[in-house]
């Protein structure tokens, strides 16, 4: 394939810092198929031809080349990664990835003899270089024919086995020749999932609900229930054995799939290998299982629930989630796909996604350390830890739980003391996970509330309230041994907003979020006085007396604010608080944005690594134009916007990983600095918050509303953002060339492009990777001026290059043919 995209740019571990609505990574070879497994002699001989003439002879005798060699650890963390590239990965980015993901250091003596994985991965060689070559996941191991795994429970003290247990002893006693396909794992987001059955959290049985799972089962029952009917006296089972597959007449007319459990007289027990339960039923309601029934996978199968793990059996936790999960339907999010996968349930039916794995965990709460405000009483020594921009709050009162807290960090910063901190990296973050972060020289709980990218994400402190965006290699698992007493003592920061203040009578101005969290933030201790419990909102309305003024209603801190000029900007300004606790501006007269008014200085101070870039702010410093191929070569490209054949935009595909890199930079330097005033000017270069990455953005339009209209240097994007969004872009953030190319269709006549012409050449390469040959390059002053004419090609096929503009002639003919 001539125009097969470029070994070197191949080679490039790339996972894009995209929105939601882009692709999530691009990462892998050229497209081609798998090599079937080899057996295990083949795969010997197969290496000992490549290692004896390609690896270097000073290295082989410090390498022990035989697979047992490594650690199972190591190669159980090589396979996680490589079966989420189902089209291979380059051997030359694996040790990128395996850094990233685990926070350990790849040893790169492997790449010179990749036959040390060769029990666990297939390696395809495409040069006599050896670190060349593509990594497969070697298929998994067979996958048990009754609910797709292959791990036995083992029952404990003669307890009472479940259905599933009792039907996965029957199936071994029962050699059968009917073979059924192992159930697929489905791609996140097509499907949901349904609890079956639960008795501990790391063997939830689940059936998942889409169109190739619970659609082809209901289809495959009325295909039975159409069989069975017509032909139910041939069909009736002669003999029965444990262990058989049969075809049952259920209650309600159903016919279901079964295996047989066990067998007396005339009453048999099965368990339904689709629904996960088993009964008792006559024998003339048995049925040989015919063999148009045997190509669905059976559908009852396992999961295990994140973040759990530790407590899968605990009694209290697990009824809990039985009461929460089980006979109803989730949103499901996939961390890792195994024989048991790994999963986040989330209940999607109300206003707010809850995350059920984090909801059920707060079972584990030892509830004689919880504090709950009593009406009227009064509370001193009181410390307030954060201010939101609606005004809301959060305290910590003195209690019984917050000396517990103190006393359980005081041992772990005991035990790490003595211990590698890195050996407790998070290796896989998600959400609602609760991890530990050093903050101040001592460890804080917190939990994850947004993951940006691999390495960026937001957390929320447990027992301050604050938000703050910090890296993942800064996050460390708790200890297992002092998982329990962490997780048992419920969060100390509790919700407060001031009474007879906004947001009851009305919004918050900035004027009065900065005056409020000057005078709170500076004061070591308040008294506090409770008037109301909103347990609804899960927020108590009280009034703050500074010691000496206590108990003088009239300067308290509700009297001070409220007689204040701090409100006469009210109409301006409309301030909201998102489900997850942070705060947005979505227009104000102010220049002060939310994220000041969420964190400043308070969150700022939270880590060593937010400290600002040397450089000082510049407004005339451009970064140097992007080097483009010269004309006629290629150049690996990514396409990040399509209108039509007359404007769509590239990305230099080598450039993507620097590009991800800068953006991780910006996300965690942005949502820690100290806000800097901004004068907007037209045709200059900031950053602006878009969602919730940062960009480099350059001004196109100033509007009367408090809105601006900016163009996405890097991904070609024109957006409108409030002028709060926007900050001085830094000189560090100046350096990478701006990654958006515009272009142009060559081989095509320029016109005026329909709709339908426009959607076809979107389709054929919007979100994807393409080799470019440019014809001309048109330039410009400024660098996203300059637009290139192009050819686009695509070579993800085998024996076939694509070349874009042919499609897109062939379609036009089309259309003019119809209309």
């Amino acid at each position: 394939n001539s125009l097969s995209m470029t070994a070197d740019s191949l080679y490039n571990t790339v996972e894009k810092v995209h929105r939601g609505d882009q692709m999530d990574g691009l990462l892998y070879p050229a497209k081609k198929i798998p090599p079937m497994a080899k057996s295990d002699t083949e795969q010997e001989k197969a290496s000992e031809n490549v290692t004896s003439s390609k690896v270097d002879p000073l290295l082989k005798p410090n390498i022990d080349t035989r697979p047992g060699s490594l650690s199972s650890d190591f190669k159980q963390k090589v396979v996680n990664i490589l079966l989420k590239y189902s089209s291979g990965l380059w051997a030359n980015a694996l040790p990128k990835l395996y850094q990233d993901t685990y926070q350990v250091k790849f040893p790169e003596d492997i790449l010179n003899n990749l036959e040390l994985l060769s029990d666990v991965c297939i390696v395809d060689y495409v040069s006599e270089v050896p670190r060349k070559a593509i990594l497969y996941a070697k298929p998994q191991r067979r996958i048990d024919e009754n609910l797709n795994v292959t791990e036995k429970v083992q029952r404990h003290d003669g307890g009472k086995a479940t259905a599933e247990q009792q039907c996965e002893e029957a199936k071994d006693q029962y050699p059968e020749n009917i073979t059924v396909p192992p159930l697929i794992i489905p791609s996140e987001g097509s499907v949901s999932v349904m609890v079956l059955e639960l008795k501990n959290t790391n063997e939830v049985l689940i059936r998942y609900v889409g169109k190739d799972y619970s659609s082809a089962q209901e289809q495959m029952e009325d295909d039975m229930k159409a069989y069975y009917s017509q032909n139910s006296t041939a069909s009736l089972a002669q003999s029965l054995t444990v262990g058989q597959l049969v075809a049952v007449h259920a209650e309600e007319d159903a016919w279901l799939r079964a295996r047989i459990i066990s067998v007396e007289d005339n009453r048999i027990k099965v368990c339904y290998v689709d629904h996960g339960f088993s009964e008792f039923v006559e024998s003339n309601s048995v049925y040989k299982l015919q063999k148009q029934f045997n190509s669905l996978p059976f559908q009852a199968a396992k999961c295990k629930l994140a973040g759990l793990e530790v407590f899968c059996d605990d009694p209290v936790l697990v009824k809990t989630v039985e009461s929460q999960t089980c006979s109803k339907i989730f949103a499901v999010e996939i961390l890792e796909k195994s024989d048991i996968p790994l999963l986040i349930l989330y209940d999607t039916s109300g206003e707010d996604d809850i995350n059920i794995n984090a909801t059920c965990l707060k079972a584990l709460y030892d509830k004689s350390l919880a504090l709950h405000l009593q009406v009227d009483a009064l509370y001193t020594n009181v410390r307030v830890t954060s201010v939101f921009s609606d005004g809301s709050l959060y305290c910590q009162v003195p209690s019984k739980g917050l000396s517990r807290l103190s006393e359980i960090l005081q041992k772990l910063e005991d035990y790490f003391h003595y211990k590698q901190t890195s050996d407790f990296n998070v290796s896989l973050p998600f959400c609602g996970k609760i991890c530990l972060f050093p903050s101040k020289g001592k460890w804080a709980r917190v939990e994850i509330r947004i993951i940006h990218t691999r390495r960026a994400l937001d957390v929320q402190f447990m027992d301050t309230g604050t938000v703050a965006t910090v890296k993942v290699s800064e996050l460390r698992e708790i200890p297992p041994q002092f998982l329990r007493e962490v997780i048992a003592i419920p969060p100390q920061a509790i919700k407060c907003c001031l009474a007879d203040l906004p947001p009851n009578t009305g919004m918050w101005t900035p004027d009065a979020v900065l005056w409020l969290r000057d005078t709170v933030m500076n004061c070591p201790e308040f008294s506090m006085k409770v008037v109301k419990q909103d347990d609804s909102k899960g927020i108590a309305h009280v009034y703050l007396f500074a010691p000496e003024n206590f108990p003088d209603m009239d300067h308290s801190v509700n009297r001070q604010i409220k007689n204040a000029d701090l409100w006469k900007h009210q109409k301006d300004v409309f301030l909201s608080v998102s489900p997850s606790g942070t705060s947005s501006t979505k227009v104000t007269s102010d220049a002060v944005s939310a994220q000041q008014l969420t964190s400043g200085r308070l969150e700022k101070s939270v880590s060593d690594s937010a400290r600002e870039p040397s450089s000082a702010v510049s407004t005339t410093d451009m970064p140097p134009p992007l080097p483009l191929s010269k004309t006629g070569e290629l150049m690996d490209v990514y396409v990040s916007v399509a209108c039509h054949p007359g404007h769509f935009i590239v990305q230099p595909w080598k450039e993507l990983h620097n590009l991800e890199a800068l953006m991780e930079e910006m996300i965690l330097y942005y949502s820690r600095a100290e806000e800097k005033p901004v004068n907007i000017e037209k045709n200059k270069l900031y950053a602006a918050k878009i969602e919730n990455q940062w960009y480099r953005v350059i001004i196109k339009g100033i509007l009367r509303n408090g809105f601006l209209s900016v163009y996405e240097l890097d991904y070609g994007k024109h957006e409108f953002v409030s002028i709060e969004k926007v900050q001085p872009l830094m000189d560090t953030f100046r350096k990478l060339p701006f990654q958006a190319i515009t272009a142009q269709l060559a081989g095509v006549k320029s016109q005026q492009w329909s709709e339908e012409a426009s959607i076809v050449f979107r389709n054929l390469v919007e979100k994807k990777p393409l080799v470019a040959q440019i014809q001309a390059v048109n330039e410009s002053t400024n660098s996203w001026d300059r637009k290139i004419v192009t050819f686009l090609v695509d070579t993800s096929l085998p024996d076939t290059d694509i070349w874009i503009h042919d499609f897109v002639s062939q379609s036009l003919v089309e259309f003019s043919k119809d209309d």
